[in-house]
């Protein structure tokens, strides 16, 4: 835990220098693909000091989530398995030493694929699970690739504007508050999204 509290200080502290923008495309790219820390502190913390630029750094952050995305499918589909269909070194790297990352949580992945497919995708980049395990478990598991592009960019876009655009109404007295219940949030808003396609899908 305070490996990971030192890299969240780590990647706050860009803020305040002239970097942060790079910075926070290098996090988002890095995030989807195998970094542990996401990069909504880093962007609230950049919106906040230039309200101005929110919706900026909003697609700063998505473009960088997105083609980290591409990167993570390209080691699942590419540098997961070995000609006899077994996990390579990398694959068990990334067991051994990403957080939530395990073969459980991958084998898990597979099966929700079957029934759930877009809204897998949907609901990881959008919500707190790691996205890495779903960017990567795509690509091992030869997910469409364009239907994949198509969630990451909803979701990580929804995700990040909606941060950005809080911050540029409410300003700091939001902060608090979206530090604290983002998680339920971005849980709650999934559910009723996903509730209501169900509902038309059954009642028309």
């Amino acid at each position: 835990m305070k490996l990971l509290r030192n890299l969240y200080d780590w990647v706050l502290h860009w803020s305040k220098t002239p970097y942060g923008p790079i910075a926070l495309f290098i996090l988002a790219f890095a995030e989807a693909s195998f970094f542990p820390i996401p990069p909504d502190a880093l962007l609230i913390a950049l919106v906040l000091g230039l309200q101005n630029k929110a919706f900026k750094f909003a697609a700063i952050c998505l473009t960088g989530s997105v083609l980290g995305a591409l990167l993570g499918y390209a080691i699942g589909h590419f540098l997961w398995w070995t000609p006899s269909n077994e996990f390579t070194g990398i694959a068990n790297f990334f067991f051994i030493n990403i957080p939530g990352f395990t073969e459980k949580a991958f084998y898990d992945i597979q099966k929700l694929y079957i029934n759930y497919d877009f809204w897998i995708i949907f609901t990881a980049g959008f919500t707190p699970l790691p996205y890495k395990v779903i960017t990567i478990s795509s690509g091992a598991f030869n997910i469409n690739i364009l239907m994949f592009i198509i969630a990451s960019i909803i979701s990580r876009g929804a995700r990040f504007f909606l941060v950005a655009a809080l911050i540029w109404k409410f300003g700091p007295a939001i902060k608090e508050f979206i530090d604290k219940y983002f998680n339920w949030l971005a849980i709650a808003f999934t559910v009723m999204l996903i509730g209501g396609f169900v509902a038309i899908k059954y009642l028309f």
